[in-house]
């Protein structure tokens, strides 16, 4: 459970099946933030909540499991992600692989809370006591029995889950929204499947947590270098328009935060649409894109933290 100093509170309204960004105390040069979903529902009065499942080699699990306690304080960017509903009110087949449950937890319960559809859950674990939530599902089933169906996969009974198996379990509901969350050969399995019974790419969301690279709570200053050209950027923020000078090899993120902007960031790799926003004017090249697809560019979405100017003057805006 999470409780954001005052001051914040503002900045941690989140939607369903989004993430927190942890800085992990590490004497690390390149940090150790790490990003765990929030499986709290921001609709039902729950206090904000992360489940952090402890893995053999993870340095963050590890540290947030054997240190963190009842009252202790830390760093955290405010919710991003991409993962979330468009709406509440439409039918869901979600597909959890061990503890890719976590963001699909916050949807589920969202979904059932406030929206008017059906759910259909099916949830792959190791054995039954690796399931996460099991308690909180079943009460969930008995308080929502004509909405609310899950479907328990145990390797230890039914063996890994084919790809076959996973098909067909999707068969029934291919005019479903689908949320897919797991080890990578699982989500390619359910992708695969529900792309050859015809479901459409864009009813199709995956979450898939990248290790960062860098330190995205390290400071960025913005360098103008000799004889280099600067143009200028308007930017539209939290209903406030700003112009700011862009020099040139600078990052659009990084521009922002110099100028003291309360622009949202996470990942500053290109990996997570934290930053994204909508160029309104003039041209920007991304250095690096792991997130946005063909349809989002054309619509105009950028990832400030990988754009650079390509163009005298641009217009981007947040408010969109």
């Amino acid at each position: 459970m999470l409780e954001p100093a005052a001051a914040d509170a503002g900045h941690f309204t989140y939607r369903p099946g989004q993430f927190l960004t942890f800085n992990i105390p590490t004497e690390r040069e390149s940090g150790a933030a790490r990003c765990y979903s929030l499986s709290s529902s921001p609709l039902i009065g729950e206090r904000l909540k992360v489940t952090v499942k402890r893995t053999a080699d993870g340095y963050g699990s590890n540290w947030i499991c054997d240190h963190l306690s009842e009252g202790d304080e830390i760093e955290a960017l405010r919710p991003s992600g991409t993962f979330t509903p468009r709406t509440l009110d439409a039918d869901f087949l979600l597909f959890a692989g061990g503890s890719g449950i976590t963001p699909l937890m916050s949807i589920l319960k969202s979904a059932l809370h406030a929206g008017r559809g059906h759910v259909t859950l099916v949830y792959a674990n190791r054995d039954e006591q690796s399931v996460i939530f099991r308690d909180e599902l079943l009460a969930l089933e008995k308080q929502y029995p004509r909405r609310l169906h899950v479907v328990h996969l145990l390797e230890s009974v039914q063996g890994i889950p084919r790809a076959e198996t996973l098909t067909e379990l999707a068969r029934p509901y291919t005019g479903r929204d689908v949320f897919v969350c797991g080890p990578t050969p699982f989500m390619d399995a359910v992708t695969g499947g529900v792309a050859a019974l015809g479901v459409p790419d864009g009813r199709v969301r995956c979450e898939r947590f990248l290790s960062l690279a860098d330190d995205p709570f390290a400071d960025s200053a913005v360098v103008l270098e000799a004889g280099g050209e600067a143009g200028t950027v308007e930017v539209e923020l939290d209903g406030e328009t700003t112009t700011l000078a862009w020099p040139e090899g600078n990052k659009l993120l990084d521009v922002l935060l110099d100028a003291g902007l309360d622009a949202p960031f996470s990942c500053r790799e290109g990996k997570c649409s934290a930053c994204a926003c909508v160029l309104l004017e003039g041209e920007v090249e991304m250095a690096h894109n792991e997130v946005l697809d063909k349809d989002d560019i054309a619509d105009g979405i950028v990832l400030a933290c990988q754009s650079m100017p390509r163009s005298e003057r641009v217009r981007v805006t947040y408010d969109q």
